[in-house]
């Protein structure tokens, strides 16, 4: 009779969430179309970046260095300045990030064996991308020097002494962005649907007026919160499989560690999700208000995750705060499941914290409703 009131209440469940050709949208078609514009969207590389030219030389060898940064594939020239006047108009309007400003006397410098200057003119306003901006150039300029050496010393194998710095990036070999950020849009995809879900599961009982009907029904409690909850889950992992295959396929975003690991994961953070939805819902009295509180709930959990700022670099209050966060110990498993390849011996303590958070949601969101029916 049990596992009878249990099946019948998720079937419930599900007429009530797939019957709405609006709600089938948002629950099966916007997490593929979110991770789509995630993926091509959400990313720190650094590309074509708009570049102005005040070449005042006009000589081979002024020409010779505009050439390398537009052959370089980061700088895209999109202008030719003629003045100062042109280039506080470019950078103050925006026409350009980043102005390269070659002086009359660059030629001459380098004939006479001396040092000769140019001038790099970067937007400041984001940080990031000028920063990113400044190495490029920086490096640009560097192989030019080093070419100039070698042409000065006559020998076509020169090197000048000294260390030379070779990188090679672990796991993600390319530094692509898009390999790290992609992942952690599966976490908040599947934080969104399952808590948007959960959190009117509840309360839409209460403002349809049918949850009196149900509370003289001999379902009890735990069957309520498990016939609620079930297809939440379930479209959870629907959802996290889909973005998955859609990351692997479509992104070409490895998968080197275990998938039955990252579905184990996702199981364990479905249920602090699910839990927080169930909390919202049983201290909101209408759908709209459940709704925003899961907003509220869920922008601050993106920003005090590590999806997008490292926690390492927040106040150390704010880095507390970060430890009652779901989303962060998930971040972690997906991303080194993903690009790591690690396993169970590394990734035990954010699965026991995902476990003990979600146990404790579960247990305190069936003890507030217990309380509500008394």
């Amino acid at each position: 009779m049990a596992f009878e009131r249990l099946r019948q209440m998720i079937k419930k469940e599900f007429i009530q969430v797939l019957r709405n050709p609006k709600m089938r949208a948002i629950v099966l078609v916007m997490p593929v179309v979110q991770s789509l514009i995630f993926g091509y969207a959400v990313t720190t590389d650094v590309n074509r970046v708009t570049t102005a030219i005040f070449d005042q030389a006009q000589t081979p060898e002024s020409r010779e260095l505009t050439d390398r940064f537009s052959r370089s594939g980061y700088f895209a020239v999109n202008a030719v300045l003629q003045s100062d006047r042109e280039v506080d108009e470019v950078i103050g309007l925006g026409k350009s990030t980043v102005v390269l400003r070659i002086p009359a006397s660059f030629s001459r410098e380098l004939a006479s064996g001396a040092t000769a200057n140019v001038q790099i003119i970067v937007d400041g306003v984001d940080s990031n991308t000028a920063g990113v901006v400044l190495n490029y150039a920086g490096t640009i300029l560097q192989n030019e020097n080093v070419a100039l050496l070698k042409k000065r010393a006559g020998l076509p194998g020169w090197e000048p002494a000294g260390v030379q710095l070779q990188t090679r990036p672990w796991f993600n070999e390319n530094l692509t962005s898009r390999n790290f950020y992609v992942p952690g849009v599966i976490a908040a995809i599947v934080m969104l649907v399952s808590l948007l879900l959960t959190s009117m599961s509840v309360v839409r009982e209460k403002e349809m007026g049918t949850m009196e009907q149900i509370v003289v029904t001999p379902i009890k409690p735990l069957e309520f919160i498990l016939g609620k909850t079930m297809p939440s889950i379930f479209l959870g992992f629907v959802n996290m499989i889909f973005v998955t295959l859609i990351s692997v396929f479509w992104f070409d975003i490895p998968v080197r560690g275990s998938v039955p690991l990252l579905f184990l994961a996702n199981g364990l953070y479905l249920m602090t999700t699910v839990g927080i939805g169930l909390l919202i819902s049983t201290i909101s009295d209408t759908q709209q208000q459940a709704m925003m509180s899961s907003f509220f709930f869920y922008l601050p959990a993106i920003l005090l995750s590590g999806f997008m700022f490292p926690i390492a670099n927040m106040p150390e209050v704010v880095q507390w705060c970060t430890y009652a966060n779901p989303l962060r110990y998930f971040l972690i498993i997906i991303r080194g499941i993903f690009l790591k390849g690690v396993g169970l011996s590394i990734l035990w303590p954010q699965l026991l914290a995902l476990f003990l958070l979600g146990m404790a949601l579960l247990t305190l969101a069936v003890k507030k409703f217990r309380k509500n029916l008394a």
